[in-house]
């Protein structure tokens, strides 16, 4: 039972409506109690004791619990290395892009019109990654380094039917190997890692072959040596994918100008905080002809319909939302605010700036080897960037320990041999404490260099990379990135299935802590503290509220954490014999990551057809499980369903698929309308994975981070990720790690910590309850414009609802697609158009949002039915009306000629004019940065890098 709280609590800033609001709200459906919305669950799933949970807190409290959770962390100097380096995050991309709601609280840019600024700034990301590796094509972001790799072995797997090997360089991060053999798992391929790649390409069969640049060892191959693996893989068909270091690119030869293939590795020594491992952005980079297998996010050029440059994603027909299980990837969520900022940091360096912070990090490096090799220790190679090894018999464990002691994290090799990484932010101090724990002396002698690696061709010529390094202009060019977009910080995000509510500054200050944002994934336990007891704190709350028994937070996105739970119910199979058990099936209805994540599990999809209520159907279900019953592996099924209805039927379903030897996953997208009221893991699930970046308060950042827990019962517990390198992260019965991290997107989970601790059980209870009531106040506020197509028994949608505009399409010619784009000039981002149900708009406003917005809202589509009635009455042309000419942009409204049949207000001020001091109640006008893009032209004619200044003038 909720109880109403009191105007200093947290949850009474996070919930949108008042009381009396709410109660006016309640009225409106008939209702006069909150709770009565609870009586919309079946009864059979349905919680009415409160969760165990601690008693919610304050702002100041939780605050004051993460600081000390915070000190309890010491980062001390980060010099281990292995893909993850200190670095310096200029303050001005600091403030004004991560802890910037403008940018963190965007959702991904599906809507181009509304998306200019981040899509400019993942341009420059993707201009930077090209330049620097060489290859044309370059993707807006991957969730790490080791996925990145990962997903670059798929890659050539998908452009290759020759051979079952995949060769790893020996010196490969071990990360990145160990990611890349639980894919192979599940795929049926085989690794074999090798040192002397030319000959191993010899003796098998391979597909792929994958060096790393420098090694984690800190080598340097020879570009000799590198272009004879790429003459030698290409002799044998086997495409050659190089996992390099940025930064280091700066100075060795680009991949391509050895025959590379495909470039990977990640961004955040470019100024992304280490995170504990992350969030990070990967990158990848292709040839020529391998753009249409790429795997995530491509921004492309295209023009709008005056004709104006713009940009948009391009290539979408390859992603899991339309493709399913023959998608590129099972990607949805990347890593676009790490992106942006990574690119931030290039623009405001500059390509001399870069170089210089490259020369510093070697030079520095060459006299710690120089002091050390003076001293009589042995060196492990002469040619390399930023990392040495440095052979000491039997001292290593003496030596790294004294290092600690000196402020310094080192990396045990083992027992003989240690490693030393330098980053941007070694100090003198730093070099000196280290030399001094090998009895040498720093000094200003040098030794070793990049073997035979020269930078050839110039890099980040481009004008946005050589015009913004004072900080009055890159703060000028931040604002006016961020002012083109429409992010939660300028009004609500209705878009179904997505969960934009409130990522409140409480949640998010506390990242910035140094304690959090400073510390290597990698550091020793004893130094990492902190974060231990906040993932066991954090795991017990999610265990709670789901009804599951275990949780790993390893899975760095929504779709990650799919792979990770289908995985653990492979491994389950495999334990138990069943190695036939491989179809999962999946409702008609399901998002497209469900058979994608599925197909990357090695799993075939079977498709359940859906009722024309939008229910599974139960006799398809009936019949798929007996034809399928001795295969059966699993069904995926979404609770409440992508509908936005509570089944009455998934206790059944349960049933039904365990006594067929099957496992049940539930997908936790909708979680936001189970927490507080249903456990899944209680009422018959199995498996399912929650995305912390929806009902958890993490912000999308325009794409990214997200984290995707996989919460589990106890009989699929040993099958959960684990990590090569730290043992706590998983059980060893694991199949492997699924994210490069041991804890994924760790520097993100004080957000969730947060709001989980601020809301408590009632105020989790009473969110849950708020959004359904917001949901269902707008299908009855819309009931007579846009009717809802589906809902429950009772006539009433759960956290979401579906307006149906198919029978209004057929009659006015007025598309989805025209009322989105109108939505923009009445100051909205756009519902989730034609999913699940083509032609239909799908809102899900959140508990955030208050009665005002949800009316402001429930007008402008009001208003919109009124203007498709004069395009059906003829009033307007059907090919030219505010509708179909939307968004208007201020150039156009301004325009010395106006031929429309509309006025100049109606186009620009649909919604009336403001005027004045906001004063409560105003509203400043939104003007989109393009007009409406052309999505065709820019497929057609693929520009995925920053074009020449000359495009943009008249």
């Amino acid at each position: 039972m909720v109880t109403q709280p009191s105007a200093h609590t947290f949850s009474n800033r996070h919930i949108g409506p008042s009381a009396s609001e709410t109660s006016q709200m309640l009225a409106s459906l008939g209702l006069s109690r909150l709770e009565d919305l609870a009586e919309a669950l079946p009864a059979a799933i349905r919680v009415d004791e409160p969760l165990d949970l601690p008693p919610a807190v304050t702002e100041a409290q939780v605050l004051d619990d993460l600081r000390g959770l915070a000190a309890m962390n010491r980062p001390h100097r980060a010099m281990i290395g292995m893909g993850y380096h200190g670095t310096l995050t200029p303050p001005v991309v600091r403030r004004n892009v991560l802890e910037d709601p403008a940018w963190y609280t965007a959702y991904t840019p599906y809507q181009p019109e509304i998306s200019q600024g981040r899509l400019e700034a993942l341009l420059n990301f993707q201009t930077m990654v090209s330049d620097l590796t060489g290859l044309p094509t370059a993707g807006a972001s991957l969730l790490d380094e080791g996925t990145a790799v990962a997903e670059a072995v798929g890659v050539a797997r998908r452009t290759s039917k020759k051979g079952d090997v995949v060769l790893l360089d020996a010196d490969l991060l071990p990360q990145s190997a160990a990611v890349v053999r639980t894919r192979a798992l599940a795929m049926g391929y085989q690794v074999i890692e090798a040192d002397d790649l030319v000959a191993a390409l010899q003796q098998h069969e391979a597909f792929v072959v994958v060096v790393q640049l420098p090694g984690t060892s800190g080598r340097i191959r020879p570009v000799t040596e590198l272009r004879a693996i790429a003459d030698k893989a290409h002799e044998n068909n086997v495409t050659v994918v190089a996992a390099c270091d940025l930064l280091a690119l700066t100075r060795l030869a680009a991949p391509a100008g050895w025959d590379a293939d495909i470039a990977v590795g990640s961004t955040q020594r470019f100024g992304v905080p280490l995170f504990y491992g992350g969030p990070h952005a990967g990158y990848i980079s292709v040839r020529e002809g391998l753009e249409r297998s790429m795997p995530g996010r491509l921004v492309g050029v295209s023009v709008d319909a005056d004709g104006t440059p713009a940009y948009r994603l391009a290539l979408q027909t390859r992603e899991q939302h339309i493709r399913r299980e023959k998608a590129t990837s099972n990607i949805c969520t990347a890593q676009v605010l790490l992106a942006v900022t990574a690119s931030m940091y290039a623009v405001y360096h500059g390509p001399e700036g870069l170089r210089g912070i490259a020369d510093a990090i070697h030079a520095n490096t060459r006299r710690l080897a120089a002091a050390l090799d003076g001293a009589g220790c042995q060196l492990a190679t002469r040619d390399f960037f930023d990392t040495l090894t440095v052979t000491v018999p039997g001292r290593a464990a003496e030596l790294v320990a004294a290092a600690r002691d000196r402020g310094v994290h080192l990396r045990l090799v083992d027992d003989d041999r240690v490693g030393i990484s330098v980053g941007e932010d070694t100090e003198q101090a730093d070099l000196e404490a280290v030399a001094e724990v090998f009895g040498a002396e720093l000094g200003e002698d040098s030794l070793g260099g990049l073997a035979d690696h020269g930078r050839e061709a110039d890099y980040l010529l481009h004008p946005v990379f050589n015009s913004y390094h004072s900080e009055t202009l890159m703060l000028r060019y931040l604002r006016a990135l961020s002012d083109r977009d429409f992010a939660l910080d300028r009004g609500m995000i209705p878009l179904g299935s997505c969960t934009m509510k409130l990522n409140a500054t409480a949640e998010m200050e506390p990242i910035s802590y140094p304690g959090f944002a400073d510390l290597h994934p990698f550091a020793p336990a004893q130094d990492a503290e902190g974060y231990a007891e906040l993932v066991r704190r954090l795991c017990r709350w999610l265990e709670e509220i789901t009804g599951y028994d275990r949780v790993s937070l390893q899975p760095n996105s929504g779709a990650n954490g799919e792979f990770a739970g289908l995985m653990a119910i492979r491994g389950y199979h495999l334990a138990h014999g069943d190695d036939q058990r491989t179809v999962c099936l999946i409702p008609s209805s399901a998002h497209g990551t469900n058979a994608a994540s599925a197909a990357m599990a090695g799993m075939k999809v079977v498709v359940v057809k859906a009722l024309a209520d939008g229910s599974i159907d139960m006799d398809d279900l009936r019949a798929q499980v007996e034809r399928h019953r001795d295969q059966l592996a699993a069904i995926m099924v979404t609770y409440p369903s992508t509908h936005g209805v509570y089944e009455d039927s998934i206790t059944e379903l349960c049933r039904l698929v365990h006594e067929a030897g099957g496992q049940v996953y539930v997908d936790g997208a909708n979680m936001n309308a189970l927490a507080g009221l249903a456990r899944p893991g209680r009422f018959g699930a199995d498996v399912s994975h929650l995305n912390l970046h929806k009902t958890f308060a993490i912000p999308h950042g325009g794409g990214g981070p997200g984290v995707g827990p996989v919460a589990v019962r106890e009989h699929l517990a040993p099958y959960l990720p684990n990590h090569p390198l730290v043992a706590e992260a998983g059980p060893e019965t694991s199949y492997g790690p699924v994210a490069a991290a041991p804890y994924g997107s760790a520097g993100v989970l004080p957000i969730s910590y947060a709001y989980i601790a601020m809301m408590g059980a009632d105020g989790l209870r009473q969110a849950t309850l708020t959004a359904i009531l917001n949901a269902n106040y707008v299908g009855k506020r819309l009931e007579g414009a846009f009717p809802v197509l589906y809902a429950g028994a009772d006539g009433r949608v759960a956290h979401e609802c579906i307006l149906d505009l198919r029978p209004i399409t057929k009659t006015s010619h007025v598309s989805v697609d025209d009322v989105a784009k109108r939505l923009i000039d009445y100051g909205f981002h756009a519902p989730t158009m034609s999913f699940p149900v083509a032609g239909t708009l799908m809102v899900e406003p959140t508990e955030s949002e208050s009665r005002y917005e949800l009316d402001r809202f429930c007008e402008a589509m009001i208003a919109i039915r009124a203007e498709i009635d004069k395009v059906e009455r003829g009033e307007w042309d059907s090919s030219d009306n505010p509708l179909t000419n939307a968004p208007h942009t201020l150039a156009r409204v301004t325009a010395d000629e106006w031929n429309h049949p509309y006025s100049r207000t109606e186009a620009g001020f649909p919604a009336g004019r403001h005027l004045g001091p906001l004063a409560g109640t105003g509203q400043d006008k939104y003007w989109p940065a393009v007009a409406r893009i052309d999505g065709v032209q820019g497929d057609r004619n693929l520009v995925c890098s920053c074009p020449p200044p000359e495009a943009y003038q008249d």
